[in-house]
């Protein structure tokens, strides 16, 4: 298995733990469980949405610096790092 789909693996492990744990968000709710419940597992799904856009950022970041990538050198590296730093600033 190469580099490239070893992240994405990962990362569809993580979104898919937290499609299950959001649908037990949806049950609590019809559940009418206690709102602290919910909130955790809230939270929980979250953490896991956060660590697989983590995976593919890191990959991505990997892949655009790597010197032997033609797609990683020069001009291009520099737009793509701009593109992901403003993207960064927005979202956190």
């Amino acid at each position: 298995m190469t580099g490239r789909r070893a992240t994405p693996n990962k990362s569809l492990k993580l979104l898919n733990n937290a499609r299950g744990q959001l649908d037990a968000v949806v049950r609590l709710i019809h559940d009418d469980a206690a709102h602290v419940d919910i909130l955790k597992q809230i939270l929980a799904t979250i953490s896991l949405l956060r660590r697989s856009h983590t995976e593919i950022l890191k990959k991505y970041l990997e892949e655009c610096l790597d010197e032997d990538n033609p797609k990683g050198n020069g001009e291009n590296r520099a737009k793509v790092l701009a593109e992901i730093m403003k993207y960064m600033e927005k979202n956190f």
